[in-house]
């Protein structure tokens, strides 16, 4: 019997490769919905392709266009935050969640609240309501699975334990585009440099949080949130073959780590076939060949982001949805060439210090709307403290 799932985020690179998979066995497969924001092309062709029954965009203003792309397929198709929403509230038995950003909070919560299986890729979930998305998941029978490699890897090497007996989870970072960079250089660094990552094939967003280690911020607050680890139980090694994706260490000293090659297809699949393993089309290491795998403890004068991130785990309440607001803003404010690489950090902290002693808004109930007022607050702080450094 075919499992019904949709994707929502389908045109980015964790839904392409998602996509890629499914496709590889599409008698397995009833597509419900993708989803998709400005790339309308590939969102028609992949729903033409997997035969979906619905298609969305997240952009009202390209309706017309996607309702011109699937003409005559008998596609269903919505455009508009709104939609996105309703098709997350669709029945499916799986779900991908890989909308990029605070805009997939909403839908991820759409999801559990129907009972299925969440996947999920969403970093900002987590780090802005963690609490509240595991608290919906249980009260409404869900499953969330998590599809960050990291997180995935953690997963997996804690099936069979107990989670009371872990000491310390190590979760590793390739060093991104800098890491072997002199700290003074960082301040010149442009655009499309930290546009290239030297390990993984990602969008640009998350390629240049790599080069920031923001990316591994949020990662760290991610475990902290799904796990129940202490922010203090929590370590990072910057590891430049990207290749040990996570370690678990118990308390008897023994460390169960996850390799493999650094391909989103293996978490994804990983989830995808949950409880099972499924044959999956990635490398086959060959240790002999690698020779060594190489780790360092990351600089903080490099990276501070990774301080940041211990911050705002131990601030508590909603000082996540305001980290992840403050990294956003700033990371557009670094496209946009209103930053300077190196300002983006300097961008996050102004913002927790200001939102820390503004109303009361990180002590507020943990609800939705209340991540979202915080979340829109956060933002506008943000670009205030940008506008000041180019004014």
């Amino acid at each position: 019997m075919s499992r019904r799932v949709s994707i929502l985020g389908a045109t980015g690179s964790i839904g392409q490769n998602t996509i890629d998979l499914i496709a590889r066995a599409p008698q397995d497969y009833e597509v419900v919905a993708l989803t998709g924001a400005r790339n309308i092309a590939q969102l028609a062709a992949d729903a033409r392709r997997l035969n979906a029954r619905l298609a969305v965009t997240a952009c009202d203003d390209l309706l017309d266009d996607l309702r011109a792309a699937l003409d005559g397929s008998g596609i269903e198709v919505a455009a508009g935050a709104a939609a996105i929403i309703e098709t997350a509230q669709r029945p499916a038995d799986w779900i991908m969640s890989a909308i990029v950003g605070a805009a997939g909070l909403a839908p991820g919560m759409a999801a559990l609240e129907q009972g299925t299986t969440l996947a999920l890729a969403n970093k900002e979930s987590l780090v802005c309501a963690g609490p509240l998305l595991l608290a919906t998941a249980q009260q409404h029978g869900a499953t969330i699975l998590p599809v960050d490699s990291e997180h995935s890897a953690i997963f997996q090497a804690l099936v069979g334990e107990d989670v009371a007996s872990v000491e310390r989870i190590i979760i590793t970072a390739s060093g991104g585009a800098f890491r072997d960079w002199p700290l003074d250089d960082l301040v010149n660094a442009t655009l499309a440099q930290a546009s290239q990552h030297p390990n993984w094939d990602m969008g640009q967003r998350i390629t240049i949080d790599s080069a920031s280690m923001f990316n591994k911020a949020m990662e760290v607050i991610e475990t902290h949130e799904f796990f129940g680890i202490s922010p203090d139980g929590i370590e990072v090694l910057v590891h430049p073959q990207s290749m040990v994706h996570a370690l678990v260490g118990f308390h008897d000293g023994a460390l169960m780590a996850h390799v493999g090659p650094p391909d989103m297809r293996h978490a994804i699949g990983y989830a995808l076939n949950h409880p099972n393993r499924g044959m999956l089309p990635v490398e086959r290491l060959d240790l002999a060949a690698i020779g060594r795998l190489d780790f360092a403890a990351p600089d903080s004068r490099r990276w501070p982001a990774l301080d940041l991130a211990r911050r705002t785990m131990t601030r508590g309440g909603l000082a996540g949805a305001v980290f992840n607001a403050a990294k956003e803003t700033a990371l557009d404010g670094f496209i946009n060439g209103q930053l300077k690489f190196t300002q983006m950090a300097d961008i996050v902290a102004e913002t927790l210090d200001r939102m820390d002693h503004a109303g009361g808004h990180i002590d507020a109930k943990m609800t939705l709307d209340n991540v979202l007022q915080t979340d829109h607050l956060a933002r506008r702080a943000a670009q205030a403290a940008i506008d000041r450094r180019a004014g």
